[in-house]
C-alpha cells in the first residue's frame, strides 16, 4: 500500500471515529477503528523509515493488530 493509500484510509478512519463520537453503542466500532489507525500509522512509519535507510518502503508490511496495540508509545 502506496504512502497516500494510507494517508487515504487515515482519513477515512478518522471521519468515521469523527461521526461516531457521541453515538449510543458505537464503542465497539470506534474501538475497531482506533486499533485500524494504530496499524495504519504503524505501517505509514515502517514504510518512512525504509525510504530513510535506503531499503523498499514496499517491503514494509502491516503488523496484527494485537502487536501494533502492544507498543509502547
Amino acid at each position: 500500500m502506496a504512502d497516500d493509500d494510507l494517508l487515504s484510509r487515515i482519513s477515512e478512519l478518522v471521519a468515521e471515529e469523527h461521526h461516531l463520537t457521541g453515538t449510543d453503542g458505537a464503542a465497539d466500532r470506534r474501538r475497531q477503528i482506533e486499533e485500524q489507525l494504530d496499524q495504519c500509522w504503524d505501517l505509514l512509519r515502517q514504510r518512512q523509515a525504509k525510504r530513510e535507510f535506503g531499503d523498499n518502503p514496499d517491503e514494509a508490511h502491516a503488523r496484527p493488530i494485537p502487536e501494533v496495540e502492544h507498543y509502547q508509545q
